[in-house]
């Protein structure tokens, strides 16, 4: 009878390779790690130090700390979560963030060697150094976690961070990998951006160099936002005290759904740039105030123009339940968890469609350029639209002009009469000046309106002289370019057929004299203008074919 031998799990420290240390993208999300284990150890205050000269920083909070036996059987203990430890009681108000007890890999991700010291109210500084250089010769020696031994850490290291510390945890990073390049603002706006239960609860601050981090460090991308989709009615400082300046904004009540947050719109693409080429701002997805997707739009791309324009954020605090569904690397969700999913598709169907609808709306209303997919409105209409949007800039007068409201609402009630005229004149240009290329061509005689050619050129004589004038106003001096479309009809169309170009002209005439002088035309003027233009067209290309 075989024997019954007892087998056990034995771990190579080359699983911290594989769990994470090597899956933490950017230094936003180590930041996230630290300052999210701060959350979860009750801490109300996160101090952030950084020393771009010796390319080093420190964190320390004031959370409950750790004693030895938490440092060694929780810290350290990979895989160890507060959430899933029956003892552990989440704060007042709060709720872990921790699940996998893997983050704290993200700490070793960064930097060559990290110290760690931390002490409760009732104990002393414990703590240790990791050394990433010897955490790999230990790994490539595939030694098993009981035989690598922490470094020993020295008090002259924090002795400037621990006076009047009565509790909670410091954290050296030395030699970070990726050298700090960014700027405080920076770090503070990325901070500001993703970090949003540190804004959310007043309890809870995070300070950068002793500069807390406040809505005021999202100030410019506030400025910079023009229209805003409030879901579910979020109540966030961001929309309050940032959010003063908007064009138009909206409340969208998405019934049954477990979602609120906001999407907005900047002037430009390149506002939502976070002061450097390769942060950029996006519609991400947090889960009880901490970010977990970034830019979710991409599951659900819409290949409209109006994407390059929006940023925002969706809490949706019901995908973290009892089913993990967020990856390693602390980054992303399963792409295809179907409760997920389901909250993308409402997404889609209740609110981004109603964002693509607006922009366009919005921004055609505020003399931008709209969304040029949106086939509602024909594409000379849209073209006409934003001729009359840059002309009308050279007519903006200064911020401080008394009358600068009165005049811009002046110019804003031109816009629909604008794209009618500006596409009516087109025609009429293109059209007339076809027709004197046609009668050149066929050599037809402008025996017929003679008359009328002499008239224009004498009344061309006493204006110039009235305005003294010396200079040729015509690029050509044939007799052609002084007749409208009328008199450019009578002389090319067939004599006796009906419903020709000429009889088209005639009626043509006093709308053409109107929309020449810059007249606004009727409702009635515009559709039979509309018309008649139709006609004209139909009875060129014939002409011309």
């Amino acid at each position: 009878m075989p024997s019954q031998n007892r087998f056990t799990f034995e771990i190579s420290l080359s699983v911290l390779n594989h769990l994470g240390r090597n899956l933490y993208r950017t230094f936003a999300t180590v930041l996230g790690e630290a300052i999210s284990n701060s959350w979860d150890a009750n801490a109300h205050n996160v101090r952030i130090y950084i020393d771009r000269q010796l390319n080093s920083f420190f964190i320390k909070d004031d959370g409950d700390g750790m004693s030895k036996d938490d440092f060694q059987n929780k810290f350290l203990k990979i895989g160890y979560s507060k959430r899933k430890d029956e003892n552990a009681v989440p704060p007042a108000g709060r709720s872990f963030i921790g699940r996998k007890g893997i983050g704290k890999l993200a700490l070793l991700s960064c930097a060559e060697k990290i110290s760690v010291i931390s002490k409760t109210e009732t104990s002393d500084y414990i703590g240790g150094v990791i050394d990433n250089s010897g955490l790999d010769d230990a790994i490539e020696n595939d030694l098993t976690p009981d035989r690598y031994e922490l470094g020993i850490w020295k008090m002259e290291m924090f002795e400037r961070f621990t006076k009047d510390h009565n509790k909670g945890t410091i954290i050296y990073f030395e030699s970070i990998k990726d050298t700090i390049k960014n700027s405080l603002t920076f770090l503070k706006k990325t901070i500001a951006l993703y970090f949003r239960f540190s804004l959310l609860d007043s309890t809870f601050n995070i300070f950068v160099n002793d500069e807390k981090v406040a809505q005021s460090d999202l100030t410019d991308l506030g400025q910079k936002t023009e229209f805003l989709w409030n879901i579910n009615g979020l109540d966030d400082p961001y929309i309050r005290d940032v959010l003063t300046k908007l064009k138009e904004n909206k409340s969208l009540n998405v019934p049954n759904v477990n979602y609120k947050g906001f999407i907005a719109s900047v002037e430009k693409p390149r506002d939502l740039k976070i002061m450097n080429i390769e942060e950029r701002v996006g519609v991400d997805l947090f889960v009880n105030g901490r970010i977990r997707e970034r830019d979710i739009l991409r599951h659900i791309p819409s290949s409209r123009i109006v994407e390059n324009y929006l940023y925002g954020q969706i809490h949706c605090d019901i995908l973290d339940d009892d089913v993990d569904r967020f990856t390693s690397s602390r980054e992303d969700i399963v792409a295809d968890d179907p409760k997920f999913k389901e909250m993308l598709e409402n997404l889609n169907s209740n609110v981004i469609r109603v964002v693509i609808e607006d922009w366009d709306t919005w921004r055609r209303k505020h003399r931008k350029p709209g969304d040029p997919d949106n086939l509602s409105i024909s594409r000379k209409e849209r073209r006409a639209s934003e001729l009359f949007n840059e002309v009308s800039e050279d007519f903006v007068i200064p911020e401080n002009s008394a009358n600068k409201q009165k005049v811009e609402a002046w110019v804003a009630s031109l816009g629909n009469d604008a794209v009618h005229n500006f596409t009516s004149y087109a025609e009429c240009f293109i059209s007339e000046n076809l027709m004197r290329k046609y009668i050149a061509e066929k050599s037809i005689a402008l025996a017929p309106v003679q008359t009328e050619i002499d008239e224009m050129k004498r009344r061309e004589a006493r204006n110039k002289a009235d305005g003294n004038i010396n200079i040729d106003l015509r690029q050509s001096n044939l007799d052609s370019s002084y007749l409208d479309m009328a008199s450019l009809a009578k002389v090319s169309d067939n004599p006796g057929v009906q419903n020709t170009l000429h009889n088209d002209a005639k009626q043509y005439r006093p709308i053409r004299d109107a929309l020449m002088h810059t007249a606004l035309l009727t409702q009635e003027a515009k559709e039979k203008l509309k018309t008649i233009r139709d006609n004209i067209k139909g009875r060129i290309r014939t002409l011309l074919s």
